[in-house]
């Protein structure tokens, strides 16, 4: 097993096309975090994600498209306020979940009638997704729970001895850092099914809590654990005297900014992660606020304890 990391120049990206059309995984950049994509068309392909990642059956996969005309014929109805949301945040990272059309294969839904879709807002996503030619189904590229990657080497790291040969196309860091938006447009009003920081507006919404083990989600990032350090990670309040730090503890604050706070949170935790002098990772907790909703959404489920 290997993963071979590459400037996404004309011959890298048509190869990656080639290989996704041949039904192999290709990791590439979006502008939320780096993607491990097959062709959302053939199941098979699509079966080599869950492998590579030891991602639950039960946990659907985003399908990424790179023009309104191709989610449309993803879906069986696209309703009026999907034209709206699309018009105002596509290319971008907000995620439409529809009902599925009947040529999309169940693994990709795992087993639901729905689907998730989004036209990513990065130059050589949007160029892959052009060259290939199909939807691309692409959770984040890293084992399953673990935190996502908003780097090539992230990827190499993470799942370079699950994928035999995984080209990774490396196209910087990512400029936003935390997954998409999650709305259902299946019911009215729309729900939120994962924070992001795209924020639509969009009222009343309401964000599930948590996700049980065996369920099917209509989208990804329902788990309690899920985007955690290996390392056992903690939240306190920035006013809290009785909290003692351990000499192994590493303190993390997040910049004021949550823009700012979204771009850093992976890699900073990835680093602190890998950090053999950490023992723990102690985060202080962010403001309060529906511009930090994503932040804490990422931060309590990092957090959550292992089973």
């Amino acid at each position: 097993m290997s993963a071979r990391i590459t400037v996404p120049d004309s011959a890298a990206l048509a190869e990656a096309a080639e290989r996704l059309r041949a039904g192999e995984l290709v990791a590439f950049p979006t502008e939320t975090v780096y993607g491990l994509g097959a062709n959302a068309l053939d199941g098979d392909a699509v079966a080599k994600i869950y492998a590579a990642k030891g991602r639950p059956a039960t946990n659907p996969i985003i399908v990424h498209v790179a023009r309104v005309e191709q989610a449309k014929a993803l879906v069986k109805t696209w309703p009026t306020i999907a034209d709206e949301l699309a018009a105002q945040h596509w290319p971008g990272p907000l995620t439409l979940v529809l009902e599925k059309a009947d040529h999309i294969p169940d693994i990709v839904t795992a087993g639901g009638p729905t689907v998730g879709i989004r036209i990513p807002n990065h130059p050589v996503a949007l160029e892959l997704l052009r060259q290939a030619g199909v939807p691309v189904a692409a959770p984040s590229a890293n084992r399953s729970e673990e935190v996502s990657p908003t780097q090539a080497h992230h990827v190499a790291d993470s799942l370079g001895e699950f994928v035999d040969d995984l080209l990774i196309l490396d196209g910087g860091p990512c400029d936003v850092g935390i997954e998409s938006t999650v709305l259902d447009v299946t019911c009215d009003p729309p729900r939120v099914l994962r924070p992001g920081m795209c924020l639509p507006p969009l009222a009343p919404l309401a964000t599930p809590s948590g996700f049980a083990k065996g369920d099917i989600a209509r989208s990804p990032g329902q788990m309690l654990r899920h985007y955690a350090p290996k390392k056992p990670t903690i939240l306190v309040r920035a006013d809290d005297n009785k909290f003692s730090m351990h000499k192994s503890d590493a303190l993390l604050v997040l910049p004021d900014d949550p823009n700012d706070a979204a771009t850093v949170l992976y890699a900073e935790l990835r680093r602190l992660d890998g950090d053999e002098h950490v023992g723990r990772i102690v985060i202080v907790e962010p403001p309060d606020g529906p511009e930090w909703d994503a932040i804490w959404d990422r931060l309590r489920r990092a957090a959550s304890p292992a089973d």
